[in-house]
């Protein structure tokens, strides 16, 4: 099965990671030494970004209650 290509750019997860608290483990490229929680928080931090960029730019507000 071939891997999906990843929707977030390398330098947004890195970004995110040290936010986070655990760029150490991530910084020579190997994204296996996180824990589950950790890519769980990761993930729900770049969620956080695009809804704060989209509400910026006025565009969340349109799709909500819309099925979005």
């Amino acid at each position: 099965m071939a891997r999906r290509r990843g929707i977030m750019s390398d330098r947004l997860k890195y970004e995110l990671a040290a936010e986070l608290g655990f760029y150490h483990k991530v910084q020579d490229g190997d994204w296996g030494n996180i824990t589950t929680r950790e890519a769980g928080s990761l993930v729900k931090a770049a969620i956080a970004r695009a809804e704060r960029m989209l509400a910026d730019h006025g565009q969340l507000s349109q799709g909500r209650g819309k099925g979005l």
